[in-house]
């Protein structure tokens, strides 16, 4: 068995939650057009973190992100490095985000109640994040960031939790 991991981030980050609620299920050509939106967009910003750790492209500060689907329908949680690239990103007409919200709001005018879109902005502070994965679970912040192993951050939760830059590994026990 692999040894326990944690995150490999270090700093503040935010945590991004984004969804729909599909409102009318008997009107795909509403809700569907907002659906086929998000795609593009965590395509968009997955070339970019590759482009950006060649050197290649200015990093738009999005470290990952997980789609998940509900009762209630799609949901995405994105790590981002801070919210000024969260809210630069969003704002920028030269990438996806921002004509597919316009787009989104012409069709809401038009068919109001037919999809719900909402999203939660959560600013963590350095220090602030707790995680653990075992036997290999690489999910959520470990997907996003790699993993290191969890001793580096504390051997309990609580001290994970409270600390702040990764320290070095531990030396070895004595044999």
């Amino acid at each position: 068995m692999t040894a326990p991991q944690t995150h490999a981030h270090d700093g503040a980050l935010v945590v991004f939650h984004i969804g729909m609620t599909i409102r009318k299920p008997h009107r795909p050509d509403l809700w569907l057009p907002v659906l086929r939106a998000m795609p593009p967009m965590l395509a968009e910003l997955a070339r970019n973190r590759e482009a950006a750790r060649r050197g290649e492209a200015q990093d738009l500060g999005c470290l990952g992100a997980t789609t998940l689907v509900g009762a209630r329908g799609p949901w995405v949680v994105q790590y981002w490095r801070s919210v000024d690239h969260l809210y630069d990103y969003a704002q920028a007409p030269d990438h996806a985000h921002l004509p597919a919200w316009r787009a989104f709001n012409r069709a809401a005018r038009r068919h109001p109640g037919a999809v719900g879109i909402w999203h939660e902005t959560y600013a963590v502070p350095a220090g602030g994040v707790e995680t653990l994965y075992v036997g290999g679970a690489e999910v959520g912040l470990a997907a996003a960031t790699g993993t290191v192993t969890a001793t580096r951050r504390g051997t309990h939760a609580r001290e994970r939790l409270t600390s702040g830059p990764l320290h070095p590994d531990p030396a070895p026990a004595p044999a």
